[in-house]
Parts: C-alpha cells; sequence; structure tokens
C-alpha cells in the first residue's frame, strides 16, 4: 500500500525483544517483562493497522527459545494461550477484520495451545482487513527445511522448482514478502527469522527495549523506509 509522498510497508515483521532486560533493569521478575510486551504489542497492531499496513509478523517464540527455564517457557506458553483464546479478543479479532495465523513447529505445542490456535484460525479465516501471523517455536532454517522436504515428498523434478513454487510451500505462502524489520532492544541480527521471506527487507534496528517503543518510534521506523531507495538488488 502507497501513497505518493509517504510509501506505507505492506509487510512489517517484528522482532518484539528486550523484555527480559527491560525487566531486569527495573527490578522485575523476567515474566514481568513479557507481560509487558504483550501489552505494548496489543498497542502496535493497533497503531500500524491506523497506518495502512495490512501484515504483521511477529517473532513470539523460536526454536531455540525452547533451551530457556521450564517456568519461563511454560509462561511465555499461557500467555499465548490466554491471548489467542480469550472471548475478548476474538471479538476484537472480528471486529476489527484480524485474520490471526500461527507459523512454526506447532506439534511442538502443549495441545492446550494447539487447540486454541486451531480455534483462532478458523474463526478468523475469513477476516480480510489485517493479517496477523505470530511465529510460535519457529526458526528460518526449519522453514526452509519443512518446504523443501514438501517439495521432494511431491516429487517435484529440479526443472520446476523455481522460487515462486518454493515460495509456496514456507509457512508464509500467499502473503507478500516483508517490506520492514523493525528490531528494538539492540541486537542487530535476524536471529533464524524469515530468512527466506526476508531477503530484501528494509532492515530497522532500535537501542529502546520492546516495552518502551512507542508510536513516535514507529513513525521513526515508518519515516525512514519512507526515504529508502528499494533496489530488490538491481
Amino acid at each position: 500500500m502507497e501513497n505518493n509522498n509517504n510509501p506505507i510497508p505492506r509487510h512489517i515483521v517484528l522482532f518484539p525483544d528486550g523484555n527480559r532486560r527491560w525487566a531486569r533493569e527495573r527490578g522485575l521478575h523476567p515474566l514481568e517483562g513479557h507481560l509487558a510486551g504483550k501489552n505494548n504489542l496489543e498497542a502496535f497492531l493497533q497503531w500500524v493497522q491506523k497506518r495502512g499496513v495490512a501484515v504483521v509478523t511477529v517473532f513470539g517464540f523460536s526454536t531455540e527459545n525452547w533451551d530457556r527455564s521450564p517456568q519461563e517457557v511454560d509462561y511465555l506458553m499461557t500467555l499465548f494461550e490466554t491471548y489467542l483464546g480469550e472471548k475478548e479478543n476474538i471479538i476484537k479479532f472480528q471486529e476489527q477484520g484480524i485474520r490471526v495465523c500461527v507459523i512454526g513447529q506447532k506439534d511442538r505445542l502443549r495441545s492446550s495451545l494447539q487447540k486454541v490456535i486451531t480455534e483462532v484460525e478458523d474463526q478468523t479465516k475469513n477476516n480480510t482487513s489485517f493479517r496477523l501471523n505470530i511465529a510460535v517455536s519457529y526458526g528460518g532454517r526449519w522453514d526452509i527445511m519443512q518446504a523443501a522436504q514438501k517439495a521432494l515428498k511431491e516429487g517435484i523434478i529440479p526443472q520446476e522448482l523455481t522460487e515462486e513454487r518454493f515460495a509456496s510451500y514456507l509457512s508464509t505462502a500467499g502473503l507478500p514478502d516483508p517490506d520492514l524489520v523493525i528490531r528494538p532492544g539492540g541486537e542487530m541480527r535476524f536471529s533464524n527469522f524469515l530468512l527466506w521471506q526476508a531477503a530484501y527487507a528494509e532492515l530497522y534496528f532500535i537501542e529502546k527495549y520492546w516495552p518502551d517503543f512507542t508510536e513516535q518510534d514507529l513513525d521513526d521506523a515508518l519515516a525512514e523506509y519512507a526515504r529508502r531507495s528499494r533496489r530488490f538488488g538491481h
């Protein structure tokens, strides 16, 4: 979606990073940082919808995050389950035309969370105003591997496997590639996220921890995006 003066990215990738460090610096339990991050995400989704963004993909939990403490992993899974399963949120998704999808290794998630994911995806599948992708137990290398495995199972011969065909096997099939990656928290890397899809995305890093990320910070990121000339390798 673009206008003449201010191009707006169709698809934003968000790393909501720094929740634990934010909590630690305030003398809070790390889990309180995750809760603050979740609350800020809800605000962020409203901000981007107002500005005409069509898709947001949030890095919620990576394949590497399983190595965190059982208490933290359990808390995060409960946070996902509560957010996706709360009746108020379902109503909000419906009213705002939000289609919710979860990408990643769903079979590794506890059964109650899998059930909630199935329900919210089914209830919002016909919504077309906005797409929210939440990556849970997701890794970019895993996504590429599972796509390759699907292609092999279908017996595709090498000559038939184009970039477009391969993309149709990825967990983001049917979506536009990301235009802008926003990563608060001070880290400047991809962390094994959407490696194929974000090949030509513009990258925006900010030192501020995710719970402190504001609507003005979003506007700064969008202004920087609008200033850049996207050449897509040409």
